[in-house]
């Protein structure tokens, strides 16, 4: 490598930087915070000045969103650089969050201190992900709302390897690709520093919260009807109450989204 070529990790930080940024990645967390705030409303919850955690947060671009809108926020992730970025983005605009440096399996914060914990597109790369999960249960409150999103091995389509039909690989397969990206082909990964290493369906997804106490709903579940048309409406009524509808939405749809209520 040459003196003047960026490292991964530069490469990882500028990536997630200005991803962050961007029209889509706002549109996307603004469309978040309507469904856990339309969930917690749904069970009759107060919705004003929520306790917030974000869980590996970033640069805060979601903290933020949440922060203006009157929130208590709390952020965290194991990357300084991409906390630092948070903090000075805050400070600019004078929003008050709390961002921390520190790991998804031994969260800082009390038990029972928060109403909703966002943990997207995390679980997939932490290996001990059952202890990530077990955290944020441990950090919410009894009616609290958790979401996440992650890798579905269902679908054929996914956004973590530049591989075709990665999510369809077998175990042992996977686990040569994660290796090979993180050693002699990181352009798999867009130079990821923690590529996936967990694929998980729905219904495990699920399942694994159930357990937890939780109740849970799938994309499918949270659709808005308002609005649709009667085509549309009949459509996603399908998708609610016919299972193999269910499964083969889920088919094609890239990652896993759940959200979930804690009883």
């Amino acid at each position: 490598m040459h003196a003047n070529e960026d490292s991964p990790v530069d490469q990882f930080v500028e990536y997630y930087e200005r991803q962050s940024l961007t029209p889509e990645t706002r549109a996307r967390f603004e469309t978040l915070y309507d469904k856990v705030v339309g969930l917690a409303a749904r069970f009759g919850a107060s919705t004003n000045s929520l306790d917030v955690a974000d869980i590996g947060c970033g640069a805060a671009s979601q903290c933020m969103i949440w922060a203006r809108k009157g929130h208590r926020v709390h952020g965290l992730d194991i990357n300084a650089e991409l906390i630092e970025i948070g903090r000075r983005r805050a400070a600019a605009e004078s929003i008050d969050i709390e961002l921390s440096v520190g790991s998804a399996t031994a969260l800082p914060w009390s038990d029972a201190s928060f109403d909703v914990a966002l943990a997207p597109e995390l679980l997939e790369h932490v290996p001990d992900w059952r202890s990530v999960l077990n955290e944020t249960v441990r950090i919410l409150r009894p009616g609290g709302i958790v979401y996440l999103s992650t890798t579905n091995t269902l679908c054929p389509r996914q956004q973590e390897f530049d591989l075709p039909l990665y999510s369809w690989y077998p175990g042992w397969l996977k686990r040569r690709c994660e290796r090979m990206s993180v050693t002699s082909h990181p352009e798999w990964v867009s130079h990821a520093k923690f590529p996936a290493v967990n694929w998980f369906t729905p219904y495990g997804l699920a399942r694994e919260l159930e357990k937890k106490g939780f109740d849970t709903f799938d994309r499918f579940d949270l659709i808005d009807v308002d609005g649709l048309s009667p085509v549309h409406r009949i459509v996603a009524d399908a998708l609610r109450t016919i299972r193999p509808l269910r499964f083969f939405g889920h088919m094609l749809t890239p990652g896993t989204t759940v959200l979930a209520r804690k009883r």
